[in-house]
């Protein structure tokens, strides 16, 4: 016990460790997009930009159903909180005719759900 006063030894003050790497330097290193900037064969790049553009696509296809599946929960008025379209299309920043129309398509992803339960 350090700090009691039958202690004959004073108390001792930890210093932070040392650093023992540089740190890095305040340059970023240049912007890299998978890598498509070092290929230098054309068809090569052709063919390896497809692929991420429509791996991108089907991405963003599927990420665009869990919106209207999430918008389409929230908006559930079974749900003692649920939201408004206006309040749904303020917080996934669309105007409330699209969130309406997301929440519309949400509900038709979920019917197949409800009837498995």
């Amino acid at each position: 016990m350090p700090d009691s006063p039958e202690s004959s030894e004073p108390t001792r003050r930890r210093r932070p460790a040392q650093l023992l790497f540089e740190p890095q330097s305040a340059e970023p290193e240049p912007e890299r997009f998978f890598d498509l900037e070092s290929i230098e064969d054309p068809a090569e790049l052709l063919r390896r930009s497809t692929e991420l553009a429509l791996a991108f696509r089907a991405a963003a296809e599927r990420a665009t159903d869990f919106q209207a599946v999430a918008a389409a929960q929230l908006a559930d008025p079974r749900r003692f909180d649920a939201l408004s379209d206006a309040e749904i299309a303020q917080r996934a920043d669309w105007t409330p005719d699209y969130a309406a129309k997301m929440i519309e398509y949400g509900r038709t992803l979920l019917q197949p759900r409800r009837h498995e339960d």
